[in-house]
């Protein structure tokens, strides 16, 4: 994983690895293939990794984690001292959605809803595993120590950036996402609440009130803790075969392994999680009843890393969730616009555009029509999200052709389509050539086209730089990747910007194409009426 900045000397590093490695071959079911090694790979800034050490061919099994060794609700001993913690399925504060290292998965940590109500007896996957690897940690020494102690301190998510380096970023809506706020909340009152009231649970008994972390310093570790599970908890519940399947496999296998009614779909996997990932891939993790299995996608030659895939992320995702970047992901980029610069730009082509007007629009009569819409069908995007075209990844973890940007959301046209009635309802009464110009499909796909430019434009302008000016700076690279948190920065900035002169050059090829299309149109009538 490259999210950390790990400054553990060589030696002690080699050390813990080989501690760890020892640990792991020991577990009962546990399998490691004797030609992949795990090394040191802090100076390409991705930690631990594990790499091939003789060729390796497709479909082969690479290393097995029996489930009895995942970190989780079942196997940590906090489950058997506070149960009435663990009892669930619990009612998520917020959709949960949790890490699973797999294609199409979000992870995003709950927030507390309610002050009035006492959020520590209401806990879910997410914040259950923190209080896992916080029992474990305030222990001092467990079965899952060596494990444990090869974990990063240090991360370079977002959430840890100074309030400098997050400007780095400029108008990128990542910079909303980082949440430190809701997370210090959310730590407060599901983590540090209930170690405060458990303290002979999670501290040994011989451990003196002096040396017992205060509120601050459990605070400090439950991000840290939390920041773990984002970059490296798997999904256990989550398998890659249909959902018939699916349901069979949870029936059949791994409910078994639970404690009934126990909520546990969250848990850390030793080794699983000592693969770095990518969007160009040679790996994946199987889900079994009894073990977790990696395996080759295709063959793997000798010194070739082994790569795990996170899912299609962007730039900017991948960076909130692990803390680092890569150049095959910025395939997967977009860029947010808020529905606000949208509605700007369809104002000024509709004051610009429509000709014979008798009247001004008044827009505060628009927006209330919008509002009794938003009552009505509840729905109503405050902004919408530009991406590309791009193939899925194939069997053997490869990607093929270019990533194009070929449209807008439908759901950006739906809404302008919504809006744009609600002007004709307004304007259009007793207005004319208002009501025909808006009841005209060409107008208001012109309407459309010209507003969204418009806002792309000015989306562009929210940036402090230009995409050249940052491409000059990532051209200075080493290695050609970005590794420190100003380079990362630059390159999801950058990542969106292009998106944006995508797009915008998209709509002005639309734009061009309807003029064709007007021009064809008039010109039809006056050859019918000379041939007349």
């Amino acid at each position: 994983m490259a999210t950390t900045t790990n400054t553990v000397p060589v030696g002690d590093f080699e050390q813990q690895t080989q501690k760890f490695l020892e640990w792991f071959t020991s577990q009962p079911g546990a399998t490691f293939h004797k030609d992949i090694k795990l090394v040191d790979l802090r100076d390409k800034s991705a930690g631990r990794g594990i790499i091939a050490t003789a060729p390796i061919p497709a479909d082969t099994t690479l290393f097995t984690i029996p489930r009895a060794s995942i970190l989780c609700a079942t196997t940590s001993p906090l489950a058997k001292k506070l149960p009435h913690l663990f009892k669930g399925p619990a009612e998520p504060t917020v959709a949960e959605e949790s890490p699973s290292h797999t294609a199409d998965a979000d992870d995003e940590p709950p927030s507390p809803e309610n002050d009035e109500e006492d959020d520590s007896q209401s806990q879910d996957s997410w914040t259950l595993l923190i209080l896992i690897l916080m029992h474990e940690y305030l222990q001092g020494s467990s079965n899952w120590s060596p494990y444990l102690s090869i974990l990063p301190t240090q991360f370079d998510t977002p959430m840890f950036w100074t309030e400098a380096e997050l400007s780095e970023l400029q108008a990128s809506a990542l910079v909303a996402k980082v949440g430190k706020e809701e997370a210090d909340k959310m730590i407060r009152t599901k983590i540090v609440k209930v170690v405060q009231e458990h303290e002979e649970v999670f501290y040994p008994a011989d451990t003196p009130k002096t040396q017992r972390l205060e509120e601050g310093e459990l605070l400090k570790l439950g991000h840290r803790m939390g920041s773990a599970i984002m970059a490296y908890a798997f999904d256990l519940a989550n398998d890659d075969e249909d959902e018939d399947e699916e349901e069979e496999e949870e029936e059949d296998g791994w409910v078994e392994d639970k404690i009934a009614g126990m909520n546990d779909s969250m848990g850390m996997v030793p080794m699983a999680d000592m693969l770095n990932a990518d969007a160009v891939f040679n790996a994946h993790i199987n889900h079994g009843e009894a073990c977790l299995t990696a395996t080759s996608l295709r063959e793997i030659k000798e010194g070739e890393e082994i790569l795990n895939y996170y899912g299609p992320l962007s730039s900017a995702e991948l960076l909130r969730r692990y803390g680092y970047v890569t150049p095959n992901h910025a395939r997967y980029d977009v860029v947010e616009v808020g529905w606000g610069l949208v509605e700007g730009g369809l104002k000024k082509m509709v004051e610009e555009g429509i000709k014979g007007r008798k009247k001004e629009v008044d827009w505060d009569k628009v927006e209330e029509l919008v509002e009794e819409v938003k009552e009505e069908e509840g729905e109503w995007e405050d902004s919408f999200v530009l991406e590309r075209q791009s193939e899925d990844p194939d069997s053997e973890g490869q990607v093929h052709g270019e990533a194009e940007f070929m449209g807008l959301p439908q759901e950006l046209e739906e809404q302008v389509k919504t809006y744009l009635k609600a002007v004709k309802k307004v304007v259009g009464t007793g207005d004319r050539a208002v009501a025909e110009a808006l009841g005209n499909k060409t107008v208001r796909k012109e309407i459309l086209l010209g507003g969204v430019r418009k806002a792309l434009e000015e989306r562009e302008g929210q940036y402090a730089t230009s995409l050249e000016e940052d491409e000059k700076v990532l051209a200075g690279m080493e290695g050609g990747r970005p590794t420190t948190r100003k380079e990362m920065a630059v390159w999801v900035r950058a990542g969106e910007k292009r998106i944006l002169k995508e797009a915008v050059a998209w709509v002005k090829k639309q734009e061009e194409g309807l003029s064709t299309e007007k021009g064809q149109e008039k010109a039809e009538p006056s050859a019918k009426r000379r041939k007349a």
